[in-house]
């Protein structure tokens, strides 16, 4: 399913083209980076927080 040929992505690439412009593509790349980039981070926040709980949790009963 995941598989993707040169020719899928190269028509893949001509549809979004076709339906958002080559102006927009920037744009739409841009806003997708910030997503990723902030999806990490959140990710990365639930991690922490996580990790530290698990720490006192572990702290607290060895004493």
């Amino acid at each position: 399913m995941g598989n993707f040929g040169a020719t899928e992505i190269i028509l893949i690439v001509l549809v979004i083209l076709v339906f958002f412009g080559a102006k927009k593509i920037p744009e739409l790349a841009k806003g997708l980076g910030t997503g990723i980039r902030e999806f990490k981070k959140a990710t990365r926040d639930v991690q922490d927080e996580v990790t530290g709980e698990v720490k006192k949790i572990d702290d607290a009963t060895k004493k």
